[in-house]
């Protein structure tokens, strides 16, 4: 059978890759959006929430770095204070509107510390109500923990075919998937243990893709970089850790793939922007696909921070906002020097 919606899968997820941009990953959680809140003494209400989103899709020049948004269930029905839909805003500045659609990394049984991510059940029907909404692409987090005898095979397993489920509803309904293994930094693992794991889960990924008929040109990848585990006694440097992600990264994922959108995954703002410049400047020659940024604390955090839900700072939050997209643009074309981190937001 013949997909109807081939041609636009395929021109979105060439679009989402743009040449100097990224993905702005906005689709954290009620639950984790307060927690940040909280950090900060902001209250925690639907209202507060809204207003920063409203921050940030209406940031001026936004889409200069950003080709399109990961929005969460809550925020793609969201308006701004005048009335005007998230999507609408997001349409008329450029920006592809993109969602959410997993339901969180639960406890996986018989295997402690291990996490294996929901949402299958009513994904068809959730689909057709966002791509109805204007949503154009989505994406799914599984989450691959490094640890003593972990991860194991069945969560590595369990987890690529949720994703190539996932991807292959995504496609049926007209939505580009972002599929996205995320190896966490956490432990005291060493980079040459992240890359065992990361290869591993990334060549079951690809095989479960194929079993499930998902087309690699009509969708996108949002790996984890590999690196030193955030508790190691050995840092990886910025050379080693974009040598060794591109080299595993040629070695299990399909040229066919437009692009690859890193998550920032608890690196500083200015490590993630070192790390995938060097990857541009310096290793480009050998790239089958686009490689940019799919980043959310790494650009927003500093937004945030600033803003801390006062309304005579929105202005000025946004100037800083899109200051962090701009150089992770620049990092995307290999442009991006730590000099660049020194010059002052006119705010």
């Amino acid at each position: 059978m013949t997909n109807q919606y081939v041609s636009e899968l395929t021109n979105t997820a060439k679009m989402m890759m743009s040449e100097g941009k990224g993905i702005l990953a906005m689709d954290e959680s009620n639950g984790t959006c307060n927690r940040r809140f909280e950090k900060l003494g902001i209250a925690t209400t639907e209202e507060n929430r809204r207003a920063y989103r409203e921050l940030i899709l209406t940031a001026p020049n936004l889409s200069d770095y950003i080709s399109g948004a990961i929005l969460y269930d809550e925020t793609i029905r969201q308006s701004t204070k005048d009335g005007v839909s998230f999507i609408k805003v997001m349409q008329e500045a450029g920006m592809i509107p993109g969602i959410k659609v997993d339901t969180g990394a639960k406890d996986y049984a018989g295997h402690p510390g291990e996490k294996v991510t929901e949402g299958l059940d009513g994904l068809r029907d959730r689909i057709a109500e966002y791509y109805k909404m204007g949503a154009r692409f989505a994406k799914w987090r599984a989450v691959i923990t490094i640890g003593n005898l972990i991860p194991s095979d069945g969560c590595i397993e369990a987890n690529a075919h949720g994703l190539a489920r996932y991807a292959a509803l995504c496609q049926e309904g007209g939505l580009v998937p972002i599929v996205e293994p995320e190896v966490l930094i956490n432990g005291d693992h060493s980079i040459e243990r992240c890359y065992e794991v990361t290869q591993s889960t990334l060549h079951e990924v690809f095989r479960q893709l194929y079993v499930q008929g998902v087309a690699y040109d009509q969708m996108n990848l949002k790996p984890s970089m590999v690196i030193s585990g955030d508790n190691c006694s050995s840092q990886a440097d910025v050379e080693q850790v974009a040598t060794e992600t591109i080299r595993c990264l040629l070695n299990t994922v399909p040229p066919a793939v437009p692009g690859i959108a890193f998550l920032s995954g608890g690196q500083s703002k200015e490590r993630s922007s070192a790390h995938l410049n060097y990857m541009n400047a310096n290793l480009r020659s050998k790239l089958p696909w686009r490689v940019t940024f799919s980043y959310a604390r790494a650009i927003q955090q500093p937004a945030l921070d600033h803003w801390s839900c006062k309304a005579e700072k929105v202005a000025e939050a946004q100037k800083i906002l899109v200051q962090r997209a701009k150089l992770n643009s620049a990092a995307s074309v290999g442009n991006y020097s730590e000099e660049m981190e020194k010059q002052p937001v006119l705010v």
